[in-house]
């Protein structure tokens, strides 16, 4: 997985960049980030509920930030066991 896609996805969408955010889903290799992109896209302008499309922001952000995480820790690891 790349790193850099999950600081552009934290960055895109903190900055309300969705064309960004767009083509970031379509040329990711991670599936389920591309999936959580794509529900919040499609909630964010098709939905008339606010509460569903906080829940798929929500989950984009918590899933772009969780991945960020591990790959930030398993790159320490690598260092430190070398």
């Amino acid at each position: 997985m790349n790193k850099a896609d999950y600081d552009r996805a934290l960055y895109y969408t903190y900055h309300s960049q969705w064309d960004n955010l767009l083509l970031l889903m379509v040329r990711t290799k991670d599936d389920f980030l591309s999936k959580k992109i794509e529900h919040f896209l499609h909630a964010y302008y098709y939905q008339n509920d606010h509460s569903l499309v906080e829940n798929y922001l929500i989950a984009l952000l918590q899933y772009a930030d969780h991945a960020n995480e591990q790959l930030t820790y398993m790159q320490q690891e690598a260092i430190f066991s070398v």
